[in-house]
């Protein structure tokens, strides 16, 4: 059997930070039943992500692939934005980013 290149591990999720170059952090949320209770749990993680032309930003939703390593923390690379923040980039300071995504995702 050979395997191909196109049959990687793919997630969405909304970008949190894009302040670095070429790579962006993004916020992945997945949810799943509680084996005891039965409750539905949320659970999140954060993933850096490749991006060569630095074309998300700040509450954007994107899908990211996995990849080789390309640094110490960056096993991800973005495949496609699939839709744009509702907010400008700047529009956001510091502490402002979390209840913003919270509008996005809704």
């Amino acid at each position: 059997m050979t395997t191909t290149r196109n049959d990687r591990r793919t997630l969405r999720g909304t970008v949190t930070s894009d302040s670095m170059q070429k790579s962006i952090t993004v916020l992945v949320e997945r949810t799943f039943r509680h084996l005891k209770y039965g409750k539905f749990v949320r659970r999140h993680k954060k993933y850096m992500a490749h991006d060569e032309k630095s074309e998300a930003h700040v509450g954007d939703l994107v899908e990211i692939a996995s990849t080789r390593p390309l640094s110490k923390n960056k096993r991800w690379r973005l495949v496609r934005v699939m839709t744009e923040s509702k907010f400008e980039q700047g529009a956001v300071h510091g502490g402002d980013v979390a209840s913003h995504l919270e509008e996005v995702t809704e």
